[in-house]
């Protein structure tokens, strides 16, 4: 059986990007915007054996149960005006959606497996535009019917997420527009933008730790699926002079970065999967987000899912209340600790990326 750890032992650096300055103010002018909570995990921290734990909870983000939207609303910006031009100066999101008025036939569309969708789907009832949202057939209940509620169109497609995604893919039309968060052959433009918005999360947390008096985490630990948000934990903790190790953590059953950090080369995983671990269930990588993934990762680490359930009881310990997706950072660390140099000095950065209600 292939080992459930990959090791890079020299990561590589990332410049920092001056055109991510502009995502934090305008997640700013977004309904209900303020930072998410960063908490201390004491408990979690001596489980570990290392000096501190935060967590940053996503729980609660825009008023949605799931990070998803700081990626998905600033490429659908971004796609909008590369589609009609700049927008003229707003400060509010109903300054924005009159100014696509003469628009509001486009559609806008993605493939997804609950929250990214249901981002799309939110973004898309702010501005006043339609959406259709291709979901895998073995999406759960549940978040078809959160996505409905919010006026979105809902295509079931027989077959995975890639399935959904291909599908997705050949909607692209004058009136249709998608809004991607991976990436394929001649489609890299927008994911990259959801990339982008991600860079507000840890923006906040830089800000959260200065003010807390905390240096910036010697480790971060990152789920992943098609690996956008892991890209932006490389491109943010791997600039020069941060030096953080990151800890790439999949599920065993979809470990398509790990296999394709192993091979040298993007590799598909073709499951089963399982349904509990729903939205990291991805058996490709995103050519937008694989030049971070194989060169700025320390490790890359598979995890089981008794592991991830293991973690949401840890961090519900805690205070935060998590699913076995958004405490997949976390049992990666349970389940590989002994093989990550993890000790008494080291401080670790986890990201909960989805409250229990995004997994119902």
């Amino acid at each position: 059986m292939p080992s459930s750890i990959v090791r890079n032992p020299e990561p590589a650096e990332f410049a920092a990007d001056r055109d991510l300055d502009a995502v934090l103010p305008f997640h700013r002018k977004l309904p209900r915007y303020a930072p998410t909570p960063l908490v201390a995990a004491p408990g979690v921290a001596a489980k570990l054996g290392v000096r501190r734990v935060w967590v940053k909870d996503e729980s609660s983000r825009l008023g949605l149960p799931a990070y998803k939207i700081l990626g998905a609303s600033w490429a659908t910006y971004r796609a909008l005006e590369q589609r009609f031009g700049e927008f003229a100066s707003w400060d509010t999101i109903q300054e924005l959606a009159r100014q696509l008025y003469p628009h509001r036939r486009m559609e806008l569309v993605t493939a997804s497996e609950g929250n990214h969708g249901r981002a799309v789907a939110r973004m898309a009832r702010w501005l006043g535009l339609a959406a259709n949202i291709l979901l895998p057939s073995t999406a759960a209940r549940a978040r078809v019917e959160r996505i409905r509620d919010e006026g979105a169109r809902v295509t079931i497609v027989d077959g995975s997420y890639d399935d959904a995604v291909a599908a997705a893919a050949r909607l692209e039309s004058a009136r249709s527009l998608v809004i991607s968060d991976t990436a394929w052959e001649g489609y890299e433009q927008v994911p990259k933008w959801v990339v982008d918005g991600y860079s507000t999360l840890f923006r906040e947390v830089d800000v959260q730790l200065s003010e807390a008096g905390e240096p910036q985490p010697d480790l971060v630990a990152v789920q992943m699926g098609v690996g956008s948000l892991a890209a932006a934990v490389v491109r943010h903790y791997r600039q020069p002079g941060l030096g953080s190790r990151v800890i790439g953590v999949e599920p065993s059953a979809s470990a398509c970065v790990l296999e394709s950090v192993r091979a040298g080369r993007l590799v598909d995983v073709a499951g089963p999967f399982d349904p509990i671990m729903g939205p990291l269930n991805c058996g490709r990588a995103s050519l937008v987000a694989w030049p971070f993934l194989k060169d700025g990762f320390s490790a890359c680490v598979a995890i089981p899912t008794s592991r991830a359930e293991e973690a949401v009881r840890a961090l519900g310990a805690e205070g935060v209340a998590s699913s076995p997706c958004g405490a997949a950072g976390l049992a990666g660390l349970l389940e590989h600790r002994a093989d990550l140099e993890l000790n008494a000095s080291t401080s670790v950065l986890i990201v909960s990326t989805e409250g229990p209600a995004a997994a119902a």
